[in-house]
């Protein structure tokens, strides 16, 4: 794991927070990993 650790629940949870917030109005179609770098380091 790139992070030298497993993601907590509430990682997620703040990532999901913030898509569905009006901070992320202008966010349209993304598909945002919330894996600590996993997908950076393929």
């Amino acid at each position: 794991v790139p992070a030298n650790r497993f993601g907590q629940a509430y990682e997620t949870a703040n990532a999901v927070a913030f898509l569905c917030s009006p901070a992320a109005s202008y966010i349209n179609g993304i598909n945002l990993p919330v894996d600590g770098g996993r997908t950076a380091s393929l």
